[in-house]
């Protein structure tokens, strides 16, 4: 155990303990140069750059939509103006179906914000966000109050022999 004097100094009149334990000397600092510390940041960053334009470029090249057709529920079981969520593309993805009265239309459920849940709100005839107040349209699923700025991933549905089913999910 080391003994200390006043002012942190240690009883043998050596430096600091704080100092001690820096891995250089005053007289060693010159082993990074300025110009190879700005060097790296410059190369690091352009890295970055690279590394940003190319996960970009690859993710306008492949196709975002997602899921294979399945069957949702019947057409007759839904009345207009009410909602049904369920399961899409894959387990555990919330999505939501409506029926607007002129049609059906289905939506992720999952906020373009924070990923929150979105909920059909039937007196507003809109989807809703409480975790921001966030407000989709309906017939769009464009955002039009709160901070989200990007339309929620629609689910492109067919109705065949009075069943709905969910073909994909496009964003």
């Amino acid at each position: 155990m080391m003994r200390l004097r006043a002012g942190g100094r240690p009883a043998d009149g050596g430096p600091p303990r704080w100092r001690r334990e820096f891995p250089y000397r005053q007289d060693a600092d010159d082993l990074v140069s300025r110009r190879e510390f700005l060097r790296f940041t410059v190369l690091g960053s352009a890295a970055l750059f690279a590394g940003t334009v190319v996960l970009a470029a690859l993710g306008t090249l492949t196709g975002r939509r997602r899921g294979t057709p399945a069957p949702v529920v019947r057409a007759d079981a839904v009345a207009p103006g009410e909602a049904v969520y369920f399961e899409y593309p894959g387990p555990g993805d919330q999505a939501v179906l409506i029926n607007t009265g002129s049609g059906f239309v289905a939506y992720s459920q999952k906020c373009t914000h924070l990923a929150c849940a979105v909920y059909y709100q039937r007196e507003q005839g809109r989807l809703f966000c409480p975790c921001h107040d966030g407000v989709f349209a309906l017939e769009t699923g464009e955002p039009v109050a709160g901070p989200p700025q990007r339309r929620l991933p629609r689910i492109r549905l067919e109705e065949r022999d009075g069943m709905i089913y969910a073909l994909e999910e496009t964003p």
